[in-house]
C-alpha cells in the first residue's frame, strides 16, 4: 500500500461514488487500509517514477503508484485505471474488474 494509494482511496469513497461514504465510515476504512504494510513515498521515488512515465508514457500519478508496487516486491498491482496486463520488473498490473467489464 503506497501513502498516495490511501489518499486516493479516501477522496474516491467520499466524493466520486454515487452514493459516497461519510467522513467517519471513510477515515475508519482508510485507516483499516493503513494498518497494511505502506511504502511511504520519497523524493527519490517521485524521481524514478518521472522517469517511469515519460518511458512509459504514463500519469506521473500512476508511474507512482507502479512504483511503489514495485518497491515493496508486489508480484501484482490491482488498478482500474492502468492497463491490465502491463507488466514491469516482475510486476504485473491487473484489473479486478476485468470479468465484470468482459476485457481479456
Amino acid at each position: 500500500m503506497s501513502t498516495q494509494v490511501l489518499q486516493e482511496f479516501f477522496v474516491t469513497v467520499t466524493r466520486k461514488l454515487g452514493k459516497p461514504l461519510d467522513f467517519d465510515q471513510a477515515f475508519e476504512a482508510t485507516r483499516d487500509l493503513a494498518a497494511l504494510p505502506t511504502v511511504l513515498i520519497d523524493s527519490d521515488m517521485v524521481l524514478t517514477a518521472i522517469e517511469l512515465s515519460e518511458l512509459h508514457q504514463l500519469s506521473p500519478w500512476d508511474a507512482l503508484i507502479l512504483e511503489a508496487a514495485r518497491r515493496a516486491g508486489c508480484a501484482a498491482l490491482l488498478s482500474e485505471d492502468l492497463q491490465d496486463g502491463f507488466r514491469i520488473d516482475g510486476l504485473q498490473v491487473e484489473n479486478p474488474f476485468r470479468d465484470l467489464l468482459g476485457s481479456k
